[in-house]
């Protein structure tokens, strides 16, 4: 063999390129397109953590799953349980031919995303408009939220300790809210501001009326006409925001992005995303070798802290519970299982090319990112995936036919950014993330590929099956 055909062959041997899932696979995109009608049916029942663990929970009825009780039999392979943890968090198990001493296969994702939460005092009048204030939760480009319809979420605790839930804003002919913006004839000084601070936190204000209540010599007319509706449609009264939980988020619903199709625009892929493929995967298991068991984890999004969040017991307390059922020792149990922590990754933009290493970073239709390490400046807060669980978990992808990818959350000194994965691994289980590639990730309008998705979805389906 001649030297240039032998360099040929050594590098077709030796190289790697990252082939686009329509090249490798090109009989999935018909699939990927059917897949993701459901996945963007999800999306619009789910705008918030309460309504994701509900719909969750709507699907696990329906498949079969049951509540799991510490009383009553052992568990049996097959069986089927589920946690609803406070509405906000839901956590659900196949239970496996192995022992539980043998481990699970846990997959672990969140359902919180990034949004404006309102204050337990937020109704003020200003000048004869009504307006809510708001603190917004997790991280956001403040100024993208302006001039943006809202939807209102949520419930409302009333002194008798009923409850009333609220959805404004998704229903044919309902009203939306937004944060109002100035035009740019006045937007000199605004101008002067740095691009982080265009629209500042309490500037947020959502607008909610301007008529007054027909008697003029009642003062705040706007403000008592928006509390008369309010009590009129759901029996509260002002001193009731104090006792509830509203949430505003983007009004629009999931929708197809370009000519092609190929893309989904919507608020919360992140992590929605993969929320929805782990559930599926979950659901649709139903001998499998170890117990699999699925986490839709809440506030993510802000540390991962409280009661639903996987930086507290909860987790622990039902992976526990499944080992009482079994008479298995949880110690082991958890030392012998294996996770995939679900959540997606920041896919490179063409438009803003400086904030990513281009030799490690993630693209649209190239698969799910298998990500070693998410973190900071020096992984700080990371879960460092080891190279033996790298290699157990590719070796699955790699048998199944799963198309994957590397990446990294931007260039080392940029930024950076956590995931649910440390706090798994904390616990002793080997984990690594893996995930969807996301373009204008923690805007009101995130993008994802339907290939990935899908691609998504058959990791999972590879992983919980796995021998």
């Amino acid at each position: 063999m001649d030297e240039k055909n032998k360099g040929k062959e050594l590098q077709k041997a030796l190289c790697f390129t990252q082939p686009h899932i329509a090249d490798a696979q090109p009989e999935l995109t018909q699939q990927a397109a059917r897949f993701c009608e459901d996945y963007k049916a999800f999306l619009d029942a789910s705008k918030t953590e309460r309504e994701a663990a509900n719909e969750a929970e709507r699907r696990l009825l329906h498949a079969g799953y049951r509540p799991l009780q510490r009383a009553g039999a052992a568990l049996q392979p097959g069986d089927k349980v589920y946690y609803n943890n406070r509405g906000k968090a839901i956590l659900c198990a196949t239970l496996g031919k192995r022992p539980l001493d043998a481990g699970v296969r846990l997959t672990a994702a969140h359902i919180d995303s990034p949004r404006l939460d309102l204050k337990p005092n937020p109704l003020y009048e200003d000048h004869e408009i009504a307006l809510f204030k708001t603190h917004y939760y997790g991280g956001i480009r403040k100024y993208q939220w302006g001039a943006t319809p809202l939807s209102l979420h949520g419930v409302i605790y009333r002194k008798d300790g009923s409850k009333a839930e609220v959805c404004i804003g998704e229903g044919a002919g309902d009203p939306v809210f937004c944060v109002t913006d100035l035009l740019p004839h006045l937007s000199a000084e605004q101008n002067k501001r740095t691009l982080a601070d265009g629209l500042r936190g309490e500037e947020l204000n959502l607008v909610v009326g301007s008529l007054p209540y027909p008697d003029e010599t009642l003062k705040d007319r706007v403000k008592l006409r928006i509390l008369e509706l309010l009590h009129e449609k759901y029996g509260i009264t002002e001193r009731d925001f104090t006792r509830a939980e509203l949430e505003a988020v983007p009004a629009f619903k999931a929708a197809d992005v370009g000519l092609d199709r190929s893309m989904i625009g919507a608020y919360g892929h992140d992590d929605r995303v993969c929320a929805y493929t782990a559930l599926c995967a979950e659901i649709e298991e139903r001998e499998p070798e170890y117990t699999t068991v699925c986490i839709l984890a809440d506030k993510e999004e802000i540390g991962s802290v409280g009661v639903a969040g996987l930086a507290g017991d909860c987790a622990l307390h039902f992976l526990g519970c499944l080992a009482d059922k079994q008479s298995a020792d949880l110690r082991q149990m958890l030392q012998n299982s294996k996770c995939l922590s679900a959540d997606v990754n920041v896919a490179f933009d063409p438009t803003f090319p400086d904030v990513s290493d281009q030799r490690n970073t993630c693209c649209l239709n190239r698969g799910i990112v298998v990500t070693k390490y998410t973190g900071a400046r020096g992984k700080n807060g990371t879960n460092d995936a080891s190279a033996e669980m790298m290699s157990l978990i590719t070796g699955i992808f790699d048998a199944a036919g799963i198309v994957w990818q590397t990446g990294e959350l931007g260039k080392v000194d940029l930024g950076g950014g956590g995931t649910v994965a440390q706090f798994l691994a904390n616990r002793g289980i080997d984990v690594v993330d893996v995930g969807v590639p996301v373009l204008s990730m923690h805007s009101p309008f995130e993008l994802v590929s339907k290939l990935d998705v899908y691609m998504m979805y058959r990791a999972f389906t590879a992983f919980v099956s796995a021998k």
